[in-house]
């Protein structure tokens, strides 16, 4: 008995779709990867203010030549990926996992996050940077559940005043009565030994209790729901939340609330700790080991960020 082992020709043979589809395919793809490059260049590159934006538009037609080339250096194989792709995203979509409807939604708030942000690039190397348990953390962090919206509420009318501040000053004092309450009622409490148990913030917020990465979804979500910006940091072993203050005159400001107004005994003769980012923005700790925001670090380092724009 006689096996046979294909040769290149005959693989790529079985492998190819019937013409035009392979081009559809390979045209398609391209023009999914084309976009966010072509966002990335529009936001970096000298714009020459040319006559209805040509340069723009030479440059999105270059992209799409290079690309296709490339492409179809490495269609066979390329098939392949994207044949065994489709059929891991068709059984997500049958089985409640990650299926078709959830990749357009990652795709479009990448778009989104990227046409809105000076530095288009960090969105691609974040998404691409190693954070546990990542999707399961995006979806837990569900700020428009009502639940949450209504919590957020509740907070920022409990504790402390706005009636004299406007627009960023005052939902910086808002997320930071958000901290208090949580910082107030949070009972830590371990996962399930053996496994990782990632909590939705609209489920902590019925006994107010988890681990680290619970806190850290809870507090995001709650900041996320009055228009801040939150992000988690990975340590390696711990998660927690920061908030994004902004530049140095917003860290004047919030180190004057934090240390004159708002958690005067709290931060009585203590630092206020603080990340800056490669755009010199700055983020502020919200950890659940910390008594004020910008209190000490449980863990400095940062293995990978995941922001909620």
């Amino acid at each position: 008995m006689t096996i046979k082992i294909p040769t290149i020709s005959k693989l790529k043979e079985k492998l190819s779709l019937p013409k035009p589809w392979d081009n559809v395919i390979i045209f398609l793809l391209n023009i999914l990867i084309a976009i966010p490059i072509f966002i990335i260049a529009h936001q970096n590159l000298i714009d020459l203010n040319w006559p209805i934006h040509i340069d723009r538009i030479l440059l999105f037609i270059l992209l799409v030549v290079i690309i296709q080339l490339i492409l179809r250096l490495v269609k066979t194989i390329l098939i392949l990926i994207i044949f065994l792709y489709l059929i891991s995203l068709f059984y997500g979509t049958i089985f409640g996992g990650y299926g078709f409807g959830r990749v357009f939604e990652d795709y479009k708030y990448m778009i989104y996050s990227m046409s809105e942000n000076p530095k288009p690039q960090d969105i691609i190397i974040e998404k691409l940077l190693p954070f546990p348990n990542k999707s399961k953390i995006i979806d837990a962090v569900d700020f428009a559940n009502p639940k949450v919206r209504n919590f957020a509420l509740y907070a920022t009318s409990k504790h402390f005043t706005t009636s004299n501040e406007t627009g960023d000053k005052r939902r910086m004092i808002q997320c930071f009565a958000i901290f208090k309450e949580i910082r107030n009622h949070w009972n830590y409490v371990n996962d399930p030994k053996g496994r990782e148990y990632i909590a939705y913030a609209s489920e902590s917020l019925q006994h107010f209790s988890g681990d680290c990465d619970d806190h850290a979804i809870l507090m995001s979500a709650c900041i996320k729901a009055i228009g801040g910006t939150p992000r988690i940091i990975h340590t390696g072993g711990h998660l927690y939340p920061e908030m994004l203050i902004g530049n140095k005159n917003d860290l004047e400001y919030a180190i004057y609330l934090i240390k004159e107004v708002l958690f005067i005994n709290e931060s009585k003769n203590q630092e206020i700790h603080y990340h800056i980012d490669e755009r010199g923005q700055i983020w502020l700790n919200l950890d659940y080991t910390a008594t004020y925001p910008g209190g000490k670090f449980m863990s400095e380092e940062i293995l990978g960020a995941l922001t909620f724009n």
